[in-house]
């Protein structure tokens, strides 16, 4: 079917080669965004995270814990699933950048999940988080929409559930999302509980972002 159709006359100057356009959006990207804050080894999770949003100015407000690169990996490479709040975030991980071929949940579409939320009196995106349980420990948590999974996480940790090894942290939104992300930010702190993350103070963030600091932990390839 395709072999029938044909390109459009080009009438515009533009880049379309995928490659190059990678190459030059990462070499734009270094050029003027400031990166001298970033931890070494992070360097290419925070050049991920802007491409994703387009905002080079993102970088001010990334908060990255100094051992979220190397525990994160370390946990994909062994073969720890990735929970996600939403199905947007889970379908932008790229699966053949997973060094085990991790398995990739988000239950916000499960059996239960709407009763709960009614009866806990919450959204069905944190209700959802509460069937994480038996994954949690040694996982790698992505959140990028509801501030309200976020808060019903840590909850969850604080209470005693099973610790991941890593927190993508990034939800979106104009009620919760930066109390929640400042809530994260200080949940070693407050709470004793010392787990990597990475977050963005504020009210951005989003499924995009978050892919795209997922598809950055999965491998040191840019």
């Amino acid at each position: 079917m395709t072999s029938s159709l044909a390109r459009p006359t080009k009438r515009y100057e533009y880049v379309d080669d995928g490659a190059q356009i990678y190459r030059d959006s990462f070499a734009t990207i270094r050029h003027e965004a400031d990166l001298s804050a970033i931890p070494a080894d992070a360097e290419k999770l925070a050049v991920r995270m802007i491409h994703g949003t387009g905002q080079p100015d993102l970088v001010k407000n990334l908060v990255i814990h100094p051992e979220l690169v190397r525990a994160a990996r370390a946990a994909l490479r062994d073969g720890a699933p990735i929970l996600c709040d939403a199905y947007m975030v889970a379908t932008g991980v790229t699966a053949s950048r997973l060094p085990a071929d991790n398995a990739v949940h988000c239950f916000l579409n499960a059996d239960g999940v709407s009763e709960m939320a009614s009866r806990w009196r919450t959204t069905r995106t944190a209700a959802a988080v509460s069937l994480w349980e038996p994954y949690m420990g040694g996982a790698v948590i992505a959140i990028g929409n509801a501030p309200t999974a976020l808060f019903h996480l840590l909850e969850m940790i604080v209470d005693g559930a099973p610790r991941p090894a890593a927190i993508v942290g990034c939800p979106v939104g104009f009620i919760g999302a930066a109390e929640s992300k400042e809530a994260l930010i200080a949940f070693a702190v407050d709470h004793n509980i010392d787990i990597p993350f990475v977050t963005i103070r504020g009210r951005r963030g989003g499924s995009a972002i978050t892919s795209s600091a997922l598809n950055a932990l999965a491998t040191e390839q840019e």
